[in-house]
């Protein structure tokens, strides 16, 4: 069990979360992950329609900066998904009801099993896995935050070195849950209040976000390097 520093609970969460959800609307890039959320969330047969699965995944994906630069998916078509799209499919819908709060050691077993079995699917050569992975875990399931750089910093400023999230494992998993305990009550409102964008009105939907959303924004937009947004 990683030993709890006295600076994991924070006084901002709230403040930071609200400023960065006044950031987007219906139109901008970061609904993407609504969008995504509901689709993967509420859609009982993603084979059925397996083309629009791939197409919804990788504009997610293109929208949170995973085909820019020197990307690999660069070279892909939306065909490249479509091997996940059938992992996912074959999962119990009973993995879309992990979040933080429960964080057993069973259900962060099961995050690192289906990393693994994503990253088989959607890695090859070698490439950078990690941030391209959480970021379909996140879209897909809601159940982790994104360990882009932005994310990585402020929580291994906040673990006081306890641990580097350079990886997804029982330790970066177990400090996110002994952050989310430290700070409960704040995010659990945040989570409660905050809704994800219907794609076909431009309103809210009943479909609350995820504390591991909740968590995932703070981290980023906490990051003192990520002053612009629009660089994720």
């Amino acid at each position: 069990m990683i030993k709890t520093p006295l600076s994991v609970a924070r006084t901002d969460i709230k403040k930071v979360v609200t400023q960065f959800i006044s950031k987007s609307g219906s139109n901008d890039r970061y609904a993407s992950f609504d969008y995504c959320y509901n689709y993967f969330r509420t859609t009982s047969d993603l084979t059925r329609d397996i083309e629009k699965s791939a197409l919804m995944l990788g504009f997610y994906l293109a929208s949170w900066g995973m085909f820019r630069g020197s990307s690999f998916l660069l070279q892909k078509s939306a065909k490249h998904f479509e091997r996940t799209i059938e992992y996912v499919a074959a999962l119990d819908r009973t993995v879309w009801e992990i979040d933080v709060d429960d964080y057993t050691d069973e259900n962060i077993q099961k995050i690192i099993s289906i990393y693994a079995e994503l990253k088989g699917r959607l890695i090859h050569n070698a490439n950078a896995e990690l941030t391209l992975i959480t970021k379909v875990l996140l879209g897909v399931f809601g159940f982790v935050p994104a360990f882009d750089s932005y994310f990585s910093e402020t929580f291994r400023q906040i673990s006081n070195g306890q641990c580097g999230f350079r990886r997804v494992n029982t330790k970066s998993l177990g400090f996110i849950r002994t952050f989310y305990e430290a700070n409960q009550v704040t995010i659990d409102n945040l989570s409660n209040t905050t809704f994800t964008i219907d794609f076909a009105t431009g309103k809210t939907t009943e479909i609350a976000y995820p504390k591991a959303k909740i968590i995932d924004m703070y981290g980023f937009a906490a990051s003192k390097t990520s002053k612009d947004f629009s660089k994720r």
